[in-house]
């Protein structure tokens, strides 16, 4: 049995997550309360169907008309609507004839943010690589179901081997290839030529070559793609610099197990790295020191991490059917979510806070709105609240008199009381007199 570790959940801040797993469910999770909330699912799309089981998913999470691609296992990418789930476009992406869909697999998806000039407003373009290395950039008409979104351009990235991943720099210029039997490497996507490829590490001591086996890469930065961090079979993270070399920078070990999600943070050196155990942790990749591990360790093999770029939290999730949401500064765990299914991704959508922001400020503007037609009604009722004013003047008035002549009433007693004392006690002296 996988070793787990109970921690208490500290809730979450808002926040909204989509995730994907191995049935081909989309579930997005929600936390509303700004106080430390607890995350929920709130919506489920799709039908449970093992053949269109998520391979990769990319989220252009613009403000204005977002857009959610999705590759399944089928050989079918979906265009979505990330807001609630309404399929824009279906395309099937079988290249080759008589190849089925699971023996070529979409290893890589990435649905480009930036606008191209020529586009139409109701267009989309999407960077796709196949196991065996074939990637393809298109353009795909959202208006017209019907009509052809043009040639692609396409060509191999390897020559052999299989391709496992595949990452797109921030301003989508680079891209990113890697695998089994496939060094990494990286491509201009504009001329679609090779700029860089790994080198392999030399034998150690005993003359033994690491095999290749390279199972997620990222960026280390989103404004320079020369730096590179990678993850192996072999549980190595290695820090490649395509300006110095084409060894590793900076290589090391982490636990026993394969390294098989890699996030980097907005700072530009820090790395989350999870692995088949369930172990996560974060690592100072100038130098390899590891920061620290998460606190409640996982009991399944994570694989996707993916960093919120305004709060200071990220999201794991994998084989145990967990999301997680943990907080960078302290490496608690914030929030857990069962999701029954075996998750391969994680998206985070970026916009959330906006809309809690829009929420609060229609809130607000509707409580305005509500004692502005208060204060009018009660404007309107000034002369009878006035008219209730002055009666309360004459009550209190009538009060004030009635308490003044009771007043002088038992002053008049008192005085009579003393006077027929007075008499008494002349009295009484003139009998004894």
């Amino acid at each position: 049995m996988p070793r787990t570790t109970t921690v208490d959940c500290a809730g979450c801040p808002p926040l909204r997550a989509l995730t994907f797993d191995a049935l081909g469910l989309i579930k997005v999770i929600e936390a509303r309360e700004k106080g430390g909330g607890v995350a929920k699912v709130v919506e489920r799309w799709g039908d449970p169907d093992a053949s269109k089981c998520v391979l990769a998913a990319s989220m252009n999470d613009r403000k204005i008309d977002p857009l959610l691609a999705v590759a399944r296992k089928n050989g079918v990418i979906e265009i979505l609507n990330p807001l609630n789930g309404e399929l824009s476009r279906t395309v099937s992406d079988v290249s080759i004839a008589g190849v089925r869909p699971e023996d070529d697999a979409i290893a890589g998806l990435h649905l480009f943010r930036r606008q191209i000039v020529e586009l139409t407003p109701r267009s989309c373009t999407l960077l796709t690589c196949k196991t065996k290395g074939n990637a393809s950039i298109k353009t795909i008409d959202l208006a017209d179901t019907q009509a052809d979104s043009g040639a692609p351009k396409t060509w191999n990235v390897c020559g052999s081997g299989n391709i496992l991943f595949s990452e797109v720099d921030g301003s989508e210029s680079y891209a990113l290839f890697g695998g089994k039997g496939v060094e990494v490497n990286m491509w201009d996507l504009e001329n679609c030529t090779k700029i860089w490829t790994a080198k392999p590490p030399p034998a150690n001591s005993l003359g033994i070559f690491t095999p290749t086996w390279f199972t997620s890469a990222t960026f280390l930065s989103k404004d320079d793609h020369r730096k590179v961090v990678a993850g192996t079979n072999n549980h190595q993270v290695r820090l490649y610099d395509i300006s110095a070399q084409r060894r590793p920078v900076v290589s090391f070990d982490f636990r026993e197990t394969p390294i098989k999600a890699v996030a980097e943070d907005l700072d530009g050196h820090t790395v989350y790295i999870g692995n088949g155990s369930g172990d996560l942790a974060s690592v100072d990749i100038r130098t390899g020191k590891l920061l620290g591990c998460f606190l409640g360790k996982c009991s399944g093999s994570i694989r996707s991490i993916a960093r919120h770029p305004e709060l200071p939290v990220i999201a794991s999730c994998g084989l145990d059917s967990y999301l997680r949401i943990w907080d960078i500064g302290t490496r608690q765990l914030l929030s857990s979510v069962f999701l029954k299914q075996h998750l391969t991704k994680v998206v985070f959508d970026t916009n959330f806070t906006e809309e809690v922001k829009h929420f609060a400020a229609d809130l607000a503007l509707h409580e305005a709105q509500s004692i502005d037609e208060i204060e009018t009604t009660d404007e309107t009722e000034k002369p009878a609240m006035k008219r209730k004013k002055s009666s309360s003047k004459e009550n209190k008035e009538g009060k004030k008199k009635k308490k003044s002549s009771e007043e002088k009433e038992g002053i008049k007693k008192l005085k009579s009381k003393k006077i027929s004392k007075n008499q008494e006690h002349d009295i009484a002296a003139a009998d004894d007199a």
